[in-house]
């Protein structure tokens, strides 16, 4: 397999964290030559027979209001598709249409444009704040406001805007329910914590939350936010997906866009940088994953202990490392030279080019850089 081009993710172990559009995600992962796995950290429930949601609607129909808030697009798309089933559509897109509508972000604009409506403004940071700030700066106090949330419930907008002398009408088009294979949840999150995968991808708030407090549930919350700040990449699809991590300290990658498409390019960008700082051996580019090692564009056979002595070897790039450190690296507490010597010999096999690795008698191994 070659890591040239769209394989720059040769040897990657991905984890999946969401449910929704899962499939897509892993597809494209996947032809950039990722490992993926899957572990959603909660299900989406659609309310399309839930009376609260119906009533809500019944009551915008009935006195219309002033501002609409959009804050997700499959939470526009769903209410107006739950509309539709109990023959409210039209007058609700009547009523939406006579209204300002305020968007969360280009998917919540693109919803509505969908129902053949337009947003009047777009919170471009994807930020409720956002919407907020700008809302109380133009006053509303006396007006009628509906915000439709996302499935974590209210993000604060209601109560910022009663305050402020709006009627509110709130309106959740679907929930967030229980993980749907808590086992492969739990696994998840102590694989991270192991240092097992290369990378764990994010495309919801509530979605990181529930996964970061399935570590803190499993007691490896700790080693989870280690291997976060030692090598393994958090990615997050956009600024409020982010937040979660954010506040137990962790920096994850943030495409411009929130995009699932955008969230792939920032990644595969992340990886192409990687592959440019590579060692550059005489046998090719030599990159170590997690679990693996890639050797120009081939991922190679090698064991665990196998991947901790070549990246104990790349540490010092060119320079010898001590028979001492090579036993070490390996399991058990063996000080016998010829353990290290049978696990040099047996990188040399898996990478198939014995000249990558040099005996320095009497002293130990080195790999061998382009430039020796």
């Amino acid at each position: 397999m070659s890591t040239a081009g769209n394989q720059v993710m040769a040897g990657c172990v991905v984890l999946i964290t969401a449910d929704r559009r899962s499939a897509e995600l892993a597809a494209a992962l996947t032809r950039r030559g990722a490992s993926v796995r899957h572990a959603p950290a909660i299900s989406m429930m659609p309310n399309a027979d839930d009376e609260p949601l119906l009533s809500g609607t019944r009551a915008l129909i009935d006195d219309p209001p002033d501002v609409v808030v959009v804050t997700t697009g499959i939470g526009f798309r769903g209410w107006i598709e739950a509309a539709d089933a109990a023959g409210l559509a039209d007058q609700l897109l009547e009523v939406l249409g006579s209204a300002r509508i305020v968007a969360r972000g280009p998917k919540a604009r693109g919803a509505i444009q969908a129902a053949g409506l337009q947003a009047d403004w777009v919170a471009e940071s994807e930020l409720s704040a956002e919407i907020a700030d700008v809302l109380l700066s133009e006053g509303v106090a006396g007006l009628r406001i509906a915000v439709q949330h996302h499935g974590a419930g209210a993000d604060g907008l209601d109560e910022v805007f009663e305050s402020a002398g709006a009627e509110v009408e709130s309106l959740i088009v679907y929930r967030w329910g229980p993980p749907p294979d808590p086992e492969a949840l739990q696994l998840s999150v102590r694989q991270v914590a192991a240092g097992e995968l290369d990378a764990v991808v994010f495309t919801s708030a509530p979605g990181a939350e529930a996964w970061l407090a399935a570590a803190e549930q499993a007691g490896c919350l700790e080693g989870v936010l280690n291997q976060f700040s030692s090598g393994t990449i958090a990615a997050a699809v956009g600024p409020v997906t982010a937040g979660p991590l954010g506040r137990r300290g962790v920096t994850p990658v943030v495409p411009e866009r929130g995009r699932l498409g955008a969230l792939v390019r920032t990644l595969v960008d992340h990886y192409e940088q990687a592959q440019t700082l590579a060692l550059d051996t005489v046998a090719g580019k030599l990159q170590v994953r997690r679990q693996m090692a890639v050797l120009d564009g081939r991922i190679l056979p090698v064991s665990p202990s196998g991947v901790a002595v070549l990246r104990l070897l790349m540490a010092t790039p060119g320079e010898v490392v001590p028979r001492s450190a090579v036993l070490k690296a390996l399991p058990g507490d063996s000080k016998d030279p010829h353990t290290a010597e049978v696990a040099i010999a047996r990188l040399r096999e898996a990478t198939g080019q014995r000249s990558l690795i040099k005996t320095v008698v009497r002293r130990g191994y080195r790999l061998q850089l382009r430039t020796d």
